[in-house]
């Protein structure tokens, strides 16, 4: 597997590059975001490590770009700590984000973790299924999505959430048991990354996300896609 490392400190990158390639990972490098926009072009890359603060083109607008057409794992890396900082760079469609500066063993760990749900989501089913509650559609062979006709553009993230929600459609979910079966990891402090993926889903499935069809808020218990004909 080959991974794009993306940070104008040259230092950075060259340490990245020895840790994974010590995993048995083949690294590619750029210094900018145009620069790891280009490289995907040239590269079969599996996942990205972004900078944030890079010239030319930043880390955050960089991500954007490439959610366009890819839903590759994006890793944001920065040494800026703030919450609002971590939530706008999921946001913008990051997967996860490292703060620098980081321990190379926790960085390994949640690569491993992103190209394990990667390859896992990309896996074809056993048997094709379709879930549907009204005009929301869930194609889980194809791992398409589409909403009222229109076909969705979701994040990998956003995928598992429709699919957990649409296939318990009526069910009612709290933000610890989202993150718990989407995640796959110990729910700690992370009501915030869940609302953010479904503000960002309610703006995609939703005519009026402000009065939502399918994904419903039972404040003070949790999330549900209703249960439609």
């Amino acid at each position: 597997m080959k991974i794009l490392v993306c940070d104008d400190d040259h230092a950075i990158t060259d340490a990245i590059e020895i840790y994974l390639k010590q995993e048995g990972y083949q690294v590619a490098k750029a210094y900018n975001g145009l620069e790891a926009l280009e490289a995907l072009k040239d590269n079969d890359i599996q996942l990205i490590l972004l900078d944030i603060m890079m010239p030319e083109l930043d880390g955050l607008r960089a991500t954007l770009k490439i959610r366009e057409h890819s839903n590759i794992p994006i890793i944001i890396l920065s040494a800026k700590t703030e919450d609002t900082d971590k939530i706008l760079g999921l946001n913008m469609g990051a997967d996860d984000y490292i703060a620098k500066p980081f321990n190379p063993l926790e960085l390994l760990a949640r690569v491993k973790s992103q190209l394990r749900r990667y390859t896992s989501l990309g896996a074809s089913p056993e048997k094709p299924s379709t879930f549907r509650s009204g005009g929301l559609v869930l194609d889980d062979e194809a791992k398409e999505v589409t909403a009222d006709g229109d076909p969705i553009k979701l994040t990998r993230y956003e995928y598992s959430i429709v699919r957990l929600l649409l296939t318990n459609a009526g069910k009612v979910y709290a933000s610890d048991q989202i993150y718990e079966q989407v995640w796959s990891e110990p729910p700690i402090n992370t009501e915030n990354t869940v609302a953010v993926h479904i503000r960002r889903i309610r703006e995609k499935i939703e005519i009026n996300p402000k009065e939502p069809k399918y994904l419903k808020v039972v404040w003070g218990i949790g999330y549900k896609i209703e249960k439609l004909d």
